[in-house]
């Protein structure tokens, strides 16, 4: 599975990770480091697994404890309206 942003959504690389605007409701929405990879990971056309792979390699995680976390992201992202599953 991978995630396409909203129609409606910006996102803006920061220092720290990214900012998304729903352009909607003019919210704004962070991402920390981590986030802001599983994000672009997944818009990049990888899946969730390519993501919790490429975290859990690069800091040295379990695996599973990552995997749900990016599925977390994801659960949020697309909660919010911001991202859709394709």
């Amino acid at each position: 599975m991978t995630l396409r942003l909203a129609h409606h959504v910006s996102v803006t690389t920061t220092e720290d990770g990214a900012v998304l605007l729903d352009e909607r409701t003019g919210r704004y929405w962070q991402l920390n480091q981590t986030g802001s990879e599983v994000l672009r990971t997944l818009l990049d056309g990888g899946d969730q697994e390519d993501a919790a792979r490429l975290l859990a390699e690069r800091g040295g995680a379990d695996r599973a404890t990552v995997a749900s976390d990016v599925a977390d992201v994801v659960a949020h992202l697309c909660s919010a309206g911001l991202a859709v599953r394709r």
